[in-house]
C-alpha cells in the first residue's frame, strides 16, 4: 500500500476514536500515534504556496522529459545542465523567501512599524521573482535550441495539457 494512502485507509476502516469509544467528543480523533500522518515540511509548504513543486512541476523532470521527448544522449546531458541551473535558482528563491519573511517579521515586531525593513523585504521578494523568471526564460530558450521540431511539439503539448508545469 502506498504510504500516503494509509491515513485515509485508517480513517475509512477504523473510524475515529470517539465513535468507537462512545465519547461523542472530538478530543481523541486518531487512535494511532499522533504525528504519524504525512504532512508537509516548512520547505515543501513554502514551495506549494508560491515556488512550485519542483523545477518543472514533475517529480523526476530529467527522466520524464528524456522519456517523453525521446531525447538522445547529448540532449539529455544538456537538459541536465538546464534543469540544474533552474533548480539552483529556485533554491536561492526559497532562501530569499525565508529572508523576506524574516524582514517582514522584524518590521512588525517593534513598538512602531519599521517601513524600511518591510520595504527591503518586499524588494528582495521582487528581485527573487525576477531572477526566477529570468532563469525559466533562459531555460526555455536553451531547451528550444536543443530540441528538434517534433520534440518541441511534444513539449508544447505537455505544457498545454498541464502534464508539465513551469
Amino acid at each position: 500500500m502506498y504510504p500516503g494512502f494509509i491515513p485515509h485507509w485508517k480513517r475509512r476502516h477504523c473510524g475515529s476514536y470517539s465513535e468507537r469509544a462512545g465519547m461523542g467528543g472530538a478530543d481523541r480523533e486518531r487512535p494511532w500515534r499522533p504525528g504519524w500522518e504525512y504532512s508537509l515540511s516548512p520547505e515543501e509548504d513554502a514551495a506549494a504556496l508560491g515556488f512550485g513543486s519542483g523545477a518543472f512541476g514533475v517529480r523526476r523532470p530529467l527522466r520524464f522529459l528524456a522519456y517523453r521527448l525521446e531525447l538522445e544522449e547529448a540532449q539529455v546531458a544538456e537538459l541536465a545542465k538546464i534543469l540544474d541551473d533552474v533548480k539552483t535558482e529556485r533554491a536561492q528563491a526559497a532562501v530569499d523567501h525565508r529572508r523576506t519573511l524574516s524582514a517582514f517579521a522584524d518590521a512588525v515586531s517593534g513598538d512602531a512599524f519599521d517601513r524600511a525593513k518591510a520595504d527591503s523585504g518586499a524588494k528582495l521578494r521582487l528581485e527573487s521573482a525576477d531572477r526566477v523568471r529570468g532563469a525559466v526564460l533562459t531555460a526555455l530558450e536553451r531547451l528550444h535550441a536543443i530540441l528538434n521540431p517534433d520534440q518541441r511539439a511534444r513539449l508544447a503539448y505537455l505544457i498545454r495539457t498541464g502534464t508539465l508545469t513551469l
